[in-house]
C-alpha cells in the first residue's frame, strides 16, 4: 500500500475553500483511478491545542507507488492537480510514502 498525502496550509477565505472542496475538488479527485481508499479533513488539530499549521488533509492509498505515479499521470489526476491552484490560497504540500500496519513502538 502507498499513500498520497495533501495538506493544506490555511486560505485566505476558509468558507469558500470548503464549499469548492467539496463541490468541485473532491469530485475531480473521485475520479483519480487505481484510488483503493481516500479519506479527508476539514478540522485539523494539534494535539496541544496550539494552532494547526494545516488546515485540511487528504489522503488516497494506492497498490504501489508505480500506480500512484501512474494515477496522477492520468487526465483525471492531472485535472485534480491543475484544480488545486484554484482554491488553496494558503499553500499546500505534497508528500507520499509506504504506509505501514501494525503497533507502533514509542
Amino acid at each position: 500500500m502507498h499513500t498520497l498525502m495533501v495538506a493544506y496550509r490555511h486560505p485566505d477565505d476558509p468558507a469558500a475553500f470548503r464549499q469548492y472542496y467539496a463541490d468541485t475538488h473532491l469530485p475531480l479527485a473521485q475520479k483519480i483511478p487505481g484510488v483503493r481508499a481516500s479519506r479527508y479533513t476539514l478540522e485539523v488539530a494539534t494535539a496541544d491545542g496550539s494552532p494547526a499549521p494545516y488546515f485540511a488533509v487528504f489522503e488516497a492509498d494506492f497498490d504501489s507507488a508505480k500506480s500512484m505515479g501512474e494515477a496522477l499521470e492520468s487526465s483525471a489526476g492531472q485535472a485534480a492537480q491543475a484544480d488545486v491552484a484554484n482554491f488553496a490560497s494558503g499553500g499546500v504540500e505534497i508528500m507520499h510514502f509506504p504506509a505501514r500496519h501494525g503497533s507502533p513502538s514509542v
